[in-house]
């Protein structure tokens, strides 16, 4: 019998791998990114306090396009640093959230750092 693998169950044991190497500090904090198949979304975290400083995703009422596509992903990118540095936030630490720096994840890191975010 052929078994399918389970594609999430692998993806969180590379995020695991990942998040052992990698912490958001209240100096650097950490940029978490999660893909669906319709939509992605970032976060910049502290993991010191535990405490959300900053989100954006593609399912807020405001983006008006469909978020499953890479021109979307560069926009939440670009969003998310507009909001950080409305806080304060120059410098993140990137997860990838055991997803491959590829496709719609990369796109959202170049929108992050043309809307001025350093990793």
């Amino acid at each position: 019998m052929i078994t399918k693998q389970d594609t999430n169950k692998a993806r969180l044991q590379r995020h695991k791998r990942v998040r052992a190497k990698i912490s958001g500090t209240p100096e650097r904090p950490r940029l978490c990114v999660y893909r669906s198949n319709a939509n992605i979304s970032a976060q910049i975290i502290d993991d010191v306090s535990g405490v959300t400083l900053v989100s954006a995703t593609s399912t807020e009422k405001d983006f008006g396009m469909y978020g499953g596509n890479k021109t979307a992903a560069r926009e939440v990118g670009k969003r998310i640093a507009e909001r950080a540095a409305a806080k304060g936030i120059e410098t993140v630490v990137f997860d990838r959230g055991g997803y491959l720096y590829h496709g719609r994840v990369q796109e959202l890191a170049e929108g992050a750092r043309e809307g001025g975010l350093k990793f």
